[in-house]
């Protein structure tokens, strides 16, 4: 593998912490336009919180990865399946690291954990105003077949399209 070209792998747990401080960053650079704040701080306590990680990596519903460039984490992934299918939770990479091919690595290692787990289709959630994810996601092959606001609790909501991809 060439140091530049991302490598992907399984999230180690090892590497917990540093998912968290890239999150932070990534999602900094780019929900305060659309959600408050309190809203960015709670959704990051909630998702990112190392136990709640931990145990992901122990449940075999769950499938995290990570994207190095030159050795540094600059991306991660995140799926989990149901009896409905595959939902991509999570697909972050460093602002300035996008546009290089990482995200579509990511998507292809959960792309292949989503057919090895016999599903076929792949999902998401993504904020309506985030145009930029949803050009990417349309360009791999995503369409939006809904729209909803979603109540995550203590007075915060998601108001995302949901998209959806054949595998």
């Amino acid at each position: 593998m060439n140091d530049a070209q991302p490598g992907v792998q399984r999230l180690t747990a090892a590497d917990i912490d540093t998912v968290g401080a890239l999150a932070r960053t990534v999602w900094q650079a780019t929900y305060p336009p659309l959600i408050s704040q309190v809203q960015i701080d709670a959704m990051l306590a909630d998702r990112y919180a190392p136990e709640r990680i931990r145990e992901q990596l122990d449940d075999p519903h769950h499938a995290w990865w990570v994207a190095r460039q030159n050795h540094v984490l600059v991306g991660f992934a995140h799926a989990l399946r149901d009896e409905t299918g595959c939902k991509l939770d999570k697909l972050y990479v460093h602002p300035a690291n996008q546009r290089q091919g990482i995200g579509a690595a990511l998507l292809r290692a959960i792309e292949n954990w989503a057919q090895q787990q016999q599903m076929c289709h792949l999902w998401l959630q993504v904020n309506r105003g985030n145009a930029q994810a949803i050009r990417a996601y349309e360009k791999y092959g995503f369409h939006i077949i809904a729209s909803r606001v979603f109540d995550i609790g203590d007075g915060f909501v998601m108001d995302d399209h949901v998209m959806e991809k054949l595998l």
